[in-house]
């Protein structure tokens, strides 16, 4: 299963590069000048895909939820929902932001919070809609999401695993175009909380679909590991500033660190190569200084069967016989003289190993 991007021509998929997603979500402050700078600052660092978040505060959240008080060093206003707005782009905003970003060639989209929400990204043409973890539990949503044939990417927080496969049966009834990520929703999430061997069950329990990864933790490391499990998307948050108030940056990333994630990302992915073990082209300097060859325990002649005490293996000059060929030299008749400590050469034997 692969989901193409026709308009770069790009495809996510177990046989593709992994897919990187700078979640900018609400680090931009409410600003859109220091949103644009986070677009910018996530294609330098290589990112294929800039996410941000589209809520509609009133369909997301009911009234008593709205008028809470928030009481906090991260509050942008004395209620929740004052909080919210103040966050939240108006859809003219969100327009200019994809504009923004399609003018610099990295890949817009946005959670959708709700369905409101949901229809907009419809509106805009995204290329896939992100569900996040807190919707995850939100059936009314996700199908929603998945009858309009839009690739989906899912992500898992908070749930167990009967949950995810309900997910995965409600999505699987409209089309397979869609990603799960595994994710612990947690900022920043205890390394010991992030159990990522889940990476390897998802991939034995749904080997038809993507699987990936949405870190909070601290460092990048983790995330570059799940990439080493075979995660094809990696989706991190991204920050200007660590210290900056909100409750994500703390978990974010800085242009340095992202910058690192996505050249280890794409370094693990070169050494991952193909499951084919053989003598690089790299390796044969050392081969040649080091390797070790067959050579003669003794001066032997002309007709002599060759046995186990007849054979030594060091590093000789010139190079003969490699050392892993023992066997198959045991019972190889001499067709010339040879002398001892010489090496065990092709041409000294009635046939070619």
């Amino acid at each position: 299963m692969f989901l193409k991007f026709i308009n770069l021509n790009t495809f996510i998929g177990n046989s593709e590069k992994t897919f990187i997603i700078a979640e900018v979500g609400q680090n931009h402050q409410g600003d859109i000048k220091l949103a644009k700078k986070l677009i910018k600052t996530a294609k330098e660092c290589g990112a294929d895909c800039v996410k941000f978040q589209k809520t509609c505060p009133e369909e997301k959240f009911n009234k008593l939820a709205l008028t809470r008080p928030y009481i906090s060093p991260n509050s942008f206003g004395p209620t929740y929902g004052d909080h919210k707005a103040y966050l939240e782009f108006n859809e003219n905003e969100f327009l200019d932001l994809q504009k923004y970003a399609d003018d610099l060639g990295i890949f817009f989209t946005a959670s959708a919070m709700d369905a409101k929400s949901l229809d907009l990204l419809i509106e805009c043409k995204v290329p896939f809609i992100k569900i996040g973890s807190g919707d995850s539990n939100n059936s009314l949503l996700i199908e929603k999401a998945a009858k309009t044939g839009i690739p989906l990417i899912i992500s898992t927080g908070m749930l167990e695993l009967d949950a995810v496969k309900t997910i995965y049966n409600l999505v699987s009834k409209y089309h397979k175009k869609f990603v799960l990520l595994h994710c612990v929703s947690a900022y920043p999430a205890p390394f010991e909380d992030i159990n990522l061997s889940v990476v390897t069950l998802f991939k034995r329990e749904f080997p038809d679909i993507t699987i990936g990864y949405s870190g909070h933790e601290l460092g990048t490391h983790i995330s570059t590991a799940a990439v080493a499990l075979g995660c094809k998307v990696i989706e991190r948050h991204i920050t200007l500033d660590k210290t900056q108030k909100g409750s994500d940056h703390c978990c974010s990333l800085e242009p340095d660190e992202f910058k690192m994630l996505v050249d280890n990302i794409r370094n693990v992915e070169k050494a991952m190569g193909q499951p084919v073990k053989v003598m690089q082209n790299s390796e044969l300097p050392c081969y040649e200084k080091l390797g070790k060859t067959l050579v003669y325990t003794k001066d032997l002649c002309k007709g002599h069967i060759l046995s186990i005490n007849d054979l030594n293996i060091k590093v000789a000059e010139p190079k003969g016989i490699n050392g892993t060929k023992l066997n198959d030299v045991l019972g190889k008749t001499l067709t010339v003289d040879v002398e001892e400590d010489g090496s065990v050469l092709e041409e000294h034997l009635d046939s070619i190993i």
